[in-house]
């Protein structure tokens, strides 16, 4: 393994992989503005040798989160190459809103909950870019209605990512039962079963009683 064009030792690659593998975990269980020491001490390696292979929180980032929206750009060609324009739309949306339920870290990328480096800003952009045509495919079959644009997707995110972490320390599943709700408001026709059940009053009371992070 390599950094720039100098070799790494073979105790500073194993380093360099513990860390990697440590930011993973706490960025998706804590998000973006997790410990640095927290990555470090799970690696077991000291908060000197995390910033010896990454300067900053971003270049960190920047080395896991390719990885993320790797999975999300694969989601989009499978979506475009869907003979059903809505059906591609849905499953992609679907599919960004179970990466963010599983990764914090994404979801404040996503969100742009937190600043974000260049690098991920374009990874950010990118995705959106796969979003324009899936709004304008599903647009264009007459399954999404005329008057729905790539902001509102945007909006979607910003409203589907609180969702996600207000409820998913108590139901981790809510945000299926939210989205069923906002896609079946963006196309005609009769509604479709909603995935999981509503919340039950004591889940409701004990997200509503939770501490703000």
């Amino acid at each position: 393994m390599t950094t720039g064009t100098k070799p790494l030792r073979a105790d500073a690659a194993r380093n360099r992989d513990r860390l990697l593998a440590a930011a993973e975990q706490v960025f998706a269980e804590r998000g973006l503005d997790a410990p640095l020491e927290e990555i470090a001490r799970r690696a077991g390696v000291s908060i000197g040798t995390l910033y010896n292979h990454f300067r900053t929180r971003d270049d960190l980032f920047d080395a896991i989160f390719p990885a993320r929206m790797a999975v999300l750009d694969a989601a989009a060609a499978k979506a475009v190459a869907d003979p059903d324009a809505w059906a591609g739309f849905a499953a992609f949306t679907e599919t960004l809103f179970a990466l963010h339920a599983e990764d914090r870290g994404l979801n404040d990328a996503l969100a742009q909950r937190v600043p974000l480096s260049p690098g991920v800003v374009e990874a950010c952009h990118r995705c959106f870019r796969h979003i324009e045509d899936l709004v304008a495919r599903a647009k264009q079959s007459g399954q999404l209605r005329d008057d729905f644009e790539v902001a509102d997707y945007a909006a979607l995110i910003w409203a589907m990512s609180q969702i996600i972490r207000e409820s998913a320390g108590v139901a981790p599943q809510a945000w299926r039962r939210s989205l069923a709700f906002f896609l079946d408001g963006l196309r005609s026709g009769a509604a479709h079963p909603l995935p999981v059940p509503a919340l039950t009053a004591k889940q409701l009371a004990a997200i509503m009683a939770a501490p703000p992070d």
